[in-house]
């Protein structure tokens, strides 16, 4: 008989999957433990060990505390260059953002699970980033509002903008300003769920090549192999431009609510 072809469900990977209380439930809600929070406190203790480890405060700073204060000093440059120095009391918040995305976006492309779990990039899911936004957002509506009161909403007229074109320019701006979390956490979202998927389905060009034959595997398996390679470098680099970018419009973002003319 002949064997089964592998099929390879690009969309597997994605599933939320119960590990721990599959059955609980508070107010009509499941609060189970899932593979998805596994691998956010995965990534929490592995972004804590990273700072435990870079924050000796040595004289002479060993390469571990170096990587670290690279870190912290980019972030520092960035709020500066676009908040300026009323930005820095944001690095916290900017940093830990970054990290933690940052390490989320790397573990997801660990080619090995942890304690017998298959890596799952939680980043790769709207819910998660969309709270990330939000939380962004939040501060940015907090801050606005507790700096400007009501003259926040100014944000939403530009200087110079002719008396009768306001009513047609503010909620335009408006909605421009609402719609942010929500492109915020779906770039993100998008980028990370597109590069796995392509991954994915180029394993399943390698398999159903190899499985049709030595001849038709070298035709196809090879090349989707060595393709699959350079994605994967290709999808570390964005696993840090995402990272980067979330952190860097969410700067911005609180450079309206700090810096409001």
């Amino acid at each position: 008989m002949a064997a089964e072809t592998a099929k390879v469900d690009p969309m597997h990977q994605f599933t939320i999957e119960p590990l721990l209380g599959a059955n609980m439930d508070v107010a009509g809600f499941n609060i189970a433990f899932t593979n998805s929070a596994l691998w956010m406190l995965i990534t929490a203790v592995v972004l804590w060990v990273f700072m435990l480890g870079g924050m000796k405060r040595e004289l002479v700073p060993g390469r571990w505390q170096m990587t670290v204060e690279t870190f912290t000093g980019f972030i520092d440059d960035m709020l500066e260059a676009n908040v300026g120095k009323e930005g820095r009391k944001y690095v916290p918040y900017i940093f830990s953002l970054f990290m933690f995305i940052l390490f989320a976006n790397l573990l997801g492309l660990l080619p090995l699970g942890i304690v017998g779990l298959h890596p799952f990039t939680f980043t790769s899911h709207f819910t998660v980033t969309g709270v990330l936004a939000i939380l962004s957002f939040s501060i940015v509506l907090i801050v606005g509002f507790w700096k400007h009161g009501f003259h926040f909403f100014s944000l939403f007229v530009p200087h110079g903008t002719p008396l009768p074109m306001i009513p047609i320019i503010f909620p335009i701006e408006l909605i421009s300003f609402l719609v942010r979390p929500f492109s915020l956490g779906l770039r993100l979202f998008v980028a990370m769920m597109a590069g796995h998927v392509l991954l994915e389905v180029l394993s399943s060009f390698v398999i159903d090549g190899w499985n049709a034959g030595a001849g038709f595997g070298l035709l196809v398996g090879v090349p989707s192999f060595l393709l699959m390679i350079g994605i994967c470098a290709l999808e570390l680099l964005v696993a840090a431009i995402q990272a980067y970018v979330f952190a860097l419009l969410s700067s911005l973002y609180i450079n309206d609510a700090e810096n409001l003319h």
